[in-house]
């Protein structure tokens, strides 16, 4: 009782839903109420219970500039906090040393001298070729330390080609500065890779090579073709044309007798416009580089120890949920009428968030618990979410007579799904949300939650778990009655 009395929501909610259910009773005794009055009385109890406040505005982080120095030992601090979390949630988390150590490494990177290139493009573009020459007509010829990685080939088609390619990109993320390489004009995986890049913050050149197979008018268009259309991701002077191996040249040579003697003579690499380049952002921005790398490593830190967080509070999470529906599916199943079933399952689910938000640490007072289960409940219902799902559930429970007739037993169950589909919306909700979260920056973002609770629902129409889960709901509510059964032939009715 003591802990029900903690709840103010739930039991309010609840005895509201109660007392309006017994005063229907006892007035259909002494004769019929208006019903506009009852309506009335109802659409108050909701008002009052689930009034909305407006959202706090938030802003959209923008782009970042070059990253200096304070901008990576910022994103570590970040991390290190979202690893404090993880510990102080769950100290004996077997994650945190190696957490731990990957953070402490990070310190030391900001200091780092040696520069890593990644070069990365597709099939043939000539990226080994590139690194050879690189190697033997540049890096021996500057005085800052650079080390030179080809990754794994670009957009093969193959399952294995694929995993190839994540690798791929993430190597090239690991560097300090990535060569694209193409032979032509972009094509949209190329151009999408590159919008990639540029959204993890990576510095990229974009290699032209293998210019010599064009015509030198040609060549100008191309490289041309190549500055406007990456005009948003790269700097002009960071898209260069080379010729990293060259064609040979026929050489034809008359002798004094008349005679022709013909040759292959090898052509020397074009790559002066890549290695001045290549020079001048070495020069100047190296340090950079080193922090942009370690911003990057420090945020992916940041997410994997989220991941990890996320994870624990999961654990945490689904039994409060499976707990509160089976709440809501007793509640509606004795008050049979939908209108107040409504105003109960609506102060149950206000209770579920409140207790969600407190595992996910996202602070929602008592007002914005009612406000984000408003949101929710008129949202199922424009996306006809609540109709869907009892349409299903009366399918099932229509195989079975002696359930079927059940008062309540289809907003009982109803019930218990829809909280459930609240209570995981908000998990994958909370999920997205930064896992250190400064107070008064958790405003509810209706979009985002419009297409979370979309995509559980979607997740959650599965005919095994409609059928496990309405028998589950059942032997709960009836646990003399049979259980339902379905045929393979009954289809789930879907959106």
């Amino acid at each position: 009782m003591a802990n029900l009395l903690r709840r103010p929501i739930l039991v309010g909610g609840v005895g509201l839903s109660f007392l309006l259910w017994l005063w229907q009773s006892f007035d259909d005794m002494a004769g019929q109420m208006d019903e506009v009055g009852i309506l009335g009385a109802i659409a108050l109890g909701g008002l009052l219970l689930l009034q909305k406040k407006e959202p706090k505005k938030t802003q959209l982080q923008l782009d970042l500039p070059m990253v200096e120095r304070s901008t990576a030992e910022k994103a570590i601090a970040q991390a290190e906090s979202a690893i404090a979390l993880v510990e102080s949630e769950a100290a004996q988390c077997n994650a945190i040393s190696q957490l731990r150590q990957k953070a402490a490494e990070l310190t030391a990177e900001l200091d780092r001298k040696k520069i890593s290139l990644a070069v990365t493009g597709g099939k043939a573009v000539g990226k080994t070729t590139l690194i050879q020459v690189l190697q033997s007509n540049w890096v021996s010829q500057i005085a800052q330390t650079v080390t030179l990685q080809e990754t794994a080939t670009l957009f093969a088609l193959d399952e294995a080609g694929l995993t190839a390619e994540k690798d791929a990109i993430a190597r090239a993320l690991a560097a300090d500065l990535v060569l694209f390489v193409t032979c032509g004009d972009l094509t949209e995986p190329e151009y999408q890779t590159l919008q990639q890049l540029k959204a993890a913050n990576q510095r990229t050149v974009l290699v032209f090579n293998q210019e010599d197979r064009y015509l030198p008018e040609e060549r100008e268009v191309v490289l041309q073709k190549l500055q406007q259309r990456t005009m948003l991701l790269l700097e002009t002077n960071d898209v260069v044309a080379i010729a990293a191996s060259p064609k040979a040249i026929k050489v034809r040579q008359h002798q004094t007798d008349g005679s022709v003697q013909e040759w292959l003579e090898e052509s020397v690499p074009e790559i002066t416009a890549l290695t001045d380049r290549l020079s001048q952002i070495v020069a100047q921005q190296n340090q950079q580089l080193v922090w942009a790398t370690t911003w990057r490593q420090a945020m992916a830190l940041k997410a994997e120890a989220k991941s990890v967080l996320n994870e624990i509070r999961r654990d945490r999470a689904l039994p409060a949920i499976e707990q509160y529906q089976w709440i809501a599916a007793a509640t509606a199943f004795a008050i049979p009428i939908p209108a107040l079933d409504l105003v109960a399952t609506g102060a149950i689910d206000a209770q579920l968030i409140l207790e969600l938000s407190n595992i996910y640490r996202q602070k929602f007072s008592l007002e914005q618990a009612k406000t984000v289960a408003a949101a929710m409940g008129s949202l199922m219902l424009k996306l006809g979410l609540v109709e869907l799902s009892t349409q299903t559930i009366t399918t099932i429970l229509k195989s079975n007579t002696i359930t079927y007739v059940a008062g309540g037993l289809v907003q009982g169950v109803s019930a218990a799904y829809l909280t459930r589909l609240a209570g995981l919306s908000l998990i994958e909700y909370f999920q997205e949300q930064d896992a250190v979260t400064v107070e008064g920056e958790n405003s509810l973002k209706l979009d985002r939650l419009r297409e979370t609770v979309q995509r559980v629902f979607q997740q959650n129409q599965r005919m095994a778990f409609w059928q496990s889960f309405v028998k589950q709901a059942v032997g709960r509510l009836m646990p003399e009655a049979p259980l339902p059964q379905i045929t393979s032939s009954e289809a789930v009715v879907s959106g």
